[in-house]
């Protein structure tokens, strides 16, 4: 049972912390001591220093000996870099996604995702446009296999991260959702090169138009 209770409060502290690297609670650049993050969250030492360990390990922070843990920053190149990236494992995706027979229920909380993106953006809630969308992008990477699934998540949170500066600056999105309503089409058409080409290319719009932002807005970080 020991095993059992201490994986819990690692994944507990995992879970905490990341949402607030990803929402901006803890911001790039942030660095404090162990014991500063424990506190934080009001727990023993041992599950957050694992938790921060899983972190390094998706790329959020960089944990430096004797100084703690430092919130890891994304540049322009790093962003760039990870949206050619994804836009290749998610063309991967897409295309085994629309030759299998995923449950019905795979395809309803998509449609739910980019609703409520539509929604959101209706309603000028750019946060929770925000996190319907990057929902939407891991539910087809989740019905494609648990390793690409995987990678594709690893990515995805430091698209999230720079996503929610960017829409904030920009006061809406780069890319409306009828984008993602495209792509789930052509999931349901069983075409798997027309899935595979729309995800590619919906990924790298999105990539010129934030360039776009990235240049007006003179930032080389987020």
């Amino acid at each position: 049972m020991l095993p059992r209770a201490k994986l819990t409060r690692v994944d507990n502290a995992y879970v905490r912390l990341k949402a607030d690297i990803l929402n901006g609670g803890l911001p790039p650049g942030y660095q404090a001591p162990e014991p500063d993050f424990a506190e934080r969250l009001q727990m023993s030492r041992t599950p957050v220093r694992e938790a921060l360990i899983r972190l390094e390990a998706d790329g959020l922070i960089d944990l430096v000996p004797r100084r703690g843990a430092r919130v890891l920053s994304v540049t322009t190149q790093d962003f760039f870099e990870i949206h050619q990236i994804l836009s290749v494992l998610e063309g991967l995706a897409a295309s085994i996604v629309s030759q299998r027979q995923i449950p019905e229920h795979s395809f309803e909380e998509m449609e739910a995702e980019i609703k409520g993106a539509e929604d959101a953006l209706q309603a000028g809630d750019l946060e929770g446009f925000a996190g319907h969308d990057d929902r939407f992008h891991r539910l087809v990477g989740e019905a494609s296999n648990r390793r690409l699934h995987h990678e594709i998540d690893r990515h995805l949170n430091q698209v999230y991260r720079a996503n929610l500066v960017l829409l904030r600056m920009n006061k809406g999105p780069a890319l409306l959702p009828m984008g993602n309503r495209d792509l789930f089409e052509t999931l349901r058409s069983a075409n798997m090169d027309k899935a595979e080409a729309a995800a590619r290319m919906h990924r790298m719009e999105g990539m010129a138009t934030m360039k776009g932002l990235f240049e007006d807005s003179g930032l080389t970080h987020l």
